[in-house]
């Protein structure tokens, strides 16, 4: 009786670049979207702090973020005693971050799924 012989060949180096490439891509519109989200709450006086808003990614280390970078930014976002326009308010990043982070995890999820496929 002879023995079959099985050879397997390890892609795994191939897949995993793969997939850190969709989760880039993935990151890369989650942030856009919480960007965009947040946009839509940030105050406005004159435009200055929603132009300033910025999304980023890292993706050495997979890493995204979202900021607004004027020198009050920060105070703005934090200040809940301000009063602004209708529909704009402090935690502008914050909410629409806890708010849309399933939306986030599932654009991610859906571009490593697509980068697997093809």
């Amino acid at each position: 009786m002879s023995r079959a012989r099985t050879r397997i060949r390890w892609n795994g180096d191939a897949v995993l670049g793969r997939a850190r490439a969709g989760a880039a891509r993935g990151l890369r519109l989650g942030a856009e979207h919480l960007l965009a989200e947040s946009r839509t709450e940030v105050p406005i006086a004159e435009g200055t702090l929603e132009r300033s808003g910025t999304a980023t990614v890292d993706e050495r280390d997979l890493v995204a973020g979202v900021s607004y970078d004027t020198p009050y930014a920060a105070r703005v976002h934090e200040d809940l005693t301000a009063r602004h326009s209708p529909g704009r308010k402090a935690k502008f990043l914050e909410d629409p971050a806890a708010r849309e982070a399933g939306a986030i995890g599932e654009l991610i999820a859906a571009e490593v799924r697509r980068a697997m496929r093809g």
